[in-house]
């Protein structure tokens, strides 16, 4: 049984930070279970294994031991909070799902590879299938006869399937919210465009989403809040798809855009941008 210590930091909401009111997360201490791997840890608490494998001093040359105590953070400054729907956000491959103004799940999530990038934009919910058939892409089925596996057109339901048990259909072409067989891509950029789901989270969600939610999937970065104690917090993710010119830039118009350019350490700010860890720092002077 793992043990998770999560904390929910409401903020001060600053009209030019609206978009970033919140921190969910904290400080976790995962005990290993039998068939976890690195990457599939990570999966489950959506943290980067690499820094899983640094933090806790992992030689990943060595099975794990079940029992085994893993210590991550997986804070995350939430992206935009809305009344309704679904807001996806690249950078921190989180997906984070609202009801009447109230973030009710968020959940790791796997994304496209750099070359079958997830798109950005706007979507609603179109249709929810459970055991669904999955009829392969045309580019898929060429990405098959080029890597010289046996080429299908239809997978149907079952253990096979890539789609899983679940899947949530959205109006963005070919764009599906899924359950995903192979656990390990989850929280990492393996897809070809789709967003794949945990058993576990994916389950849950789709049994509250309904057809006719809205969403929006977001391309951020680099995002900034103010907690209630006036800690000024920036995370900095990859810029995995290199759309951003700069980082740095970026952080540092986010900063005096909200007005706190006299507030913060410009030697943290710099250290944060370039450490790009996905996890909120204090960057208060």
């Amino acid at each position: 049984m793992k043990t998770i210590r999560l904390l929910l930091l409401l903020l001060v909401v600053i009209p030019s930070l609206a978009e970033a009111d919140m921190v969910i997360g904290g400080e976790i201490v995962y005990k290993v279970v039998k068939g976890d791997t690195i990457e599939h840890i990570g999966a489950k608490l959506g943290v980067n294994w690499r820094s899983i494998v640094k933090n806790n001093g992992i030689d990943i040359r060595k099975p794990l031991r079940i029992g085994q105590e893993i210590r991550a953070d997986n804070r995350k400054i939430v992206p935009r909070k809305i009344d309704n729907g679904i807001i996806i956000n690249i950078p921190d491959k989180t997906l984070y799902y609202f009801i009447e103004g109230e973030l009710v799940h968020s959940f790791p999530v796997g994304l496209g590879k750099p070359a079958w990038m997830t798109p950005e934009g706007k979507f609603t919910i179109v249709l929810k299938q459970k055991n669904p058939t999955w009829y392969v892409p045309k580019s898929i089925q060429r990405e098959m006869e080029m890597k010289g596996d046996v080429v299908k057109d239809i997978v149907p339901p079952g253990p096979n399937n890539p789609l899983g048990r679940y899947s949530v259909k959205t109006s963005l072409p070919g764009i599906l919210i899924h359950e995903t067989i192979w656990p390990t891509s989850v929280y990492q950029y393996r897809s070809h465009g789709c967003i794949r789901v945990l058993p576990s989270d994916m389950e849950e969600f789709f049994n509250r989403v309904e057809i006719s939610t809205s969403g929006e999937i977001l391309y951020n970065t680099v995002k900034v809040a103010v907690s209630n104690d006036e800690r000024i917090l920036l995370e900095v993710n990859r810029d995995i798809y290199r759309k951003i010119v700069s980082l740095d830039a970026e952080a540092k118009q986010m900063i005096i855009n909200a007005g706190l350019e006299e507030k913060v350490d410009w030697q943290k700010v710099d250290m944060v941008v370039r450490e790009k860890s996905g996890i909120p720092e204090d960057i208060t002077l």
